[in-house]
């Protein structure tokens, strides 16, 4: 169980600018080229299977957290103390 829980499951900001841009042209190339092919040989099935594989391999590069994604982490400021110290102030009624 210990490997699961060392796997990292983030992307930073600018990861997922990368995974969307990379998502969107492997999409768009494959559904032009399945068109034109499917145009060719005139089977709608064979556009689907190029689009389809394309899908495939979009998930593939884009959903897990590939050390690509992860090369610009954020860094967090520490947080404040959140116990408060009484002001003497007292609300007028």
């Amino acid at each position: 169980m210990d490997f699961f829980s060392s796997i990292p499951t983030h992307i930073d900001y600018v990861g997922q600018a990368k995974a969307e841009k990379l998502y969107r042209a492997i999409i768009t190339l494959f559904s032009i080229v399945g068109f034109i092919w499917g145009y060719i040989v005139q089977q709608f099935s064979q556009s689907v299977y190029i689009l389809g594989a394309g899908f495939l391999l979009a998930a593939i590069l884009t959903v897990p957290p590939w050390p690509m994604y992860r090369r610009n982490p954020l860094n967090w400021q520490n947080p404040k103390n959140t116990e408060e110290k009484p002001s003497g102030k007292k609300s007028k009624k």
